[in-house]
């Protein structure tokens, strides 16, 4: 064991609060942390493109996107598993015959089907709501989200993941079995609440992409750090040492952690580092 720990952070509501916002504490640190020798990656189901300046900015030693498909380290590419250019077709073809807006996400931006901007409008206001968002009625879709790319081709083989507009959960399930081989979710809910669903390489998750980037360091899973807020991080909690949900986190997701630290906005993050000598 070492002193110097591998810090994994989750993104969405976890180092930003629901109006993608990155607190000044959480920038102090991250910054003091990689200072004191500490190395500090994003861990996170978005794609590289979807990370604004302010994120970017911070400075981190490297990121594992698309929830596990893409691993990177000071530049340097580690692994990046993609959805075939045959599975792309696939999904895009099964989701117009539906009648489904999408958006696929790539390193190179994020690819949205012809309606998806006033489609998801509405489902993007009513997933800031349950987040608390202020004034979340008035928010537009690009508000929301960050690197759309309107126009662009669709059949790609670029794809780290898509993510779609549910009519109703019965889309997710039928993307089940419709994909067996792809990884089929949710997010922007819990069960038949969920907004999107989304397809992902099978027998990927950031656990696994954890593990492949703490061998490639040559360190050890005892010097893990992971926080985040939400189910799809609960892999994650169990495969590092530590697993810290922030408070503003999900119920199932503090369940599984080994400490609940503060939410977003009160200095989380910060107080977390602190709680366990990392700053």
């Amino acid at each position: 064991m070492s002193d110097k720990k591998i810090i994994f952070l989750d993104v969405d509501g976890t180092i930003t609060n629901y109006d993608n916002d990155v607190p000044e504490s959480c920038k102090t640190a991250i910054k003091q942390a990689r200072a004191n020798g500490h190395r500090v990656y994003m861990c996170t189901g978005r794609s590289k493109a979807e990370n604004p300046p302010e994120i970017t900015e911070i400075g981190f030693d490297g990121i594992i996107g698309g929830n596990g498909s893409y691993v990177e380290d000071h530049d340097h590419v580690v692994m990046h598993q993609l959805i075939t250019l045959e599975q792309c077709k696939h999904i895009v073809d099964w989701l117009h015959s539906r009648g489904l807006e999408f958006y696929l996400e790539s390193n190179n931006g994020l690819f949205a089907s012809e309606n998806f901007r006033e489609a998801a409008r509405p489902v993007l206001r009513e997933y800031a709501k349950g987040k608390g968002v202020a004034h979340a009625e008035e928010l537009e879709t690009d508000d929301l989200m960050h690197g759309m790319v309107y126009g662009g081709e669709l059949y790609r083989d670029d794809l780290n993941k898509v993510s779609f507009i549910l009519s109703s959960y019965q889309d997710h399930l039928d993307s089940i079995e419709e994909f067996p081989d792809l990884k089929a979710g949710t997010w922007g809910g819990k069960g038949e609440h969920a907004l999107f669903g989304d397809l992902g390489v099978k027998g990927i998750d950031k656990a696994v992409s954890i593990r492949k980037l703490v061998d490639y360091l040559g360190a050890d899973m005892a010097d893990t750090f992971a926080f985040g807020d939400a189910k799809v991080d609960i892999p994650m909690f169990e495969a590092c040492a530590v697993g810290v949900c922030v408070g503003s986190g999900g119920d199932e997701a503090k369940a599984a952690a080994d400490y609940v630290t503060d939410a977003v906005d009160d200095d989380g993050i910060y107080n977390a580092f602190k709680h366990f000598g990392l700053i």
